[in-house]
């Protein structure tokens, strides 16, 4: 898909003096972690330029980190192509979000704070009210996940879940538009935030265990539809 259907890419406020480069760069992950970006969309150098409004050479820098990160492989012909998980890759990824959220529930559950525990029900709430709209939920369910890690206390688990929400990048088309997943993943969070109230480290492992395993289910039935 070429950029110009692609109106939500934004550079971003640079007042943190990222260097060009950078900043593109951020722009772009952010973009496939969003889904502005998808699977076997095609991104050209000229294209991302021209709606960030700088020259090609960052975009070019930015370009190499992506592949260098195997977000991105070359096409056929110009630009590159956002890359496709197989099946093994998929399975072996969800193996390391399960290690990892089920940490992070387990450290929450130990150190998150109850202002935290509330922006976590909001979070909940809101992920409910957007029923029927996938796109609004997965937005929404990123960030009660990366709440969750902040909650962890944990600035290793945190940079870790950076390294896999790139991967989770590439698995595409949500698990929320598969029939009969929003409702109980719904109840999946709320349980995850009733065992972190609680204080109960092995709950929430348990829980968060259970919903990582559940969202690995419906990742396969539509690789398999």
């Amino acid at each position: 898909m070429t950029l110009n259907a692609r109106q939500d890419l934004e550079l971003g406020d640079r007042s943190d003096g990222l260097p060009l480069g950078e900043a593109v760069f951020r722009s772009l992950r952010e973009a496939l972690r969003s889904g502005i970006y998808r699977p076997g969309d095609r991104l050209r150098e000229e294209e991302v330029a021209q709606r960030l409004q700088v020259s090609r050479t960052p975009v070019r820098e930015a370009f190499g980190r992506l592949v260098s990160k195997g977000l991105m492989v070359p096409a056929q012909g110009r630009g590159l192509i956002v890359r496709r998980l197989d099946t093994t890759e998929v399975i072996e990824l969800y193996a390391m979000r399960e290690i990892l959220e089920a940490a992070a529930a387990r450290l929450a559950a130990q150190h998150a704070s109850s202002v935290e525990i509330e922006a976590l029900t909001d979070l909940e709430a809101g992920f409910e009210a957007a029923s029927g709209d996938a796109r609004e939920m997965a937005r929404l369910n990123r960030l009660f996940h990366e709440s969750i890690f902040a909650a962890s206390r944990n600035r290793y688990l945190d940079s870790a879940l950076q390294e896999l929400q790139d991967a989770i990048a590439l698995l595409g088309r949500t698990t929320f538009s598969v029939p009969g997943r929003p409702d109980p993943a719904a109840a999946e969070h709320r349980d995850i935030i009733a065992a972190i109230a609680a204080r109960d480290p092995d709950r929430a492992d348990e829980v968060a265990r259970l919903h990582i395993h559940e969202a690995l289910r419906s990742r396969l039935k539509i690789m398999q539809g």
